[in-house]
C-alpha cells in the first residue's frame, strides 16, 4: 500500500529545517517530528506546509522537499481479506 501527499495531508519533518516566524519574521528551528498541514502542491517534488500552535494560529509556513516529510495517518488502513 503506497500513500501519496496529497492536499490538506497532515505530515511531519523527517529533519530539524530553519524557518521565520509568519509574522514577526523571528528566526526559527522547525524540529524534527514538528507536524504541518500541506496548504499547497509543487508538481509532486515540494509542498507548501503551514505549521500551526495548539490554537490554530499559523507561525511558519514554507515549501519543503517531499524527501524531508513523513505522511502521517490518523485512522488505520482497511486491508482486504484473502
Amino acid at each position: 500500500m503506497k500513500s501519496e501527499i496529497q492536499m490538506h495531508s497532515l505530515v511531519a519533518l523527517l529533519e530539524d529545517v530553519s524557518a521565520r516566524h509568519f509574522s514577526t519574521g523571528v528566526p526559527l528551528v522547525l524540529c524534527r517530528g514538528q507536524i504541518g498541514t500541506v496548504v499547497m502542491l509543487y508538481n509532486g517534488s515540494a509542498f507548501e506546509v503551514e505549521f500551526s500552535d495548539a490554537q490554530g494560529r499559523a507561525f511558519a509556513m514554507m515549501p519543503i522537499l517531499a524527501e524531508k516529510l513523513m505522511l502521517l495517518h490518523e485512522a488505520p488502513a482497511v486491508v482486504a481479506s484473502v
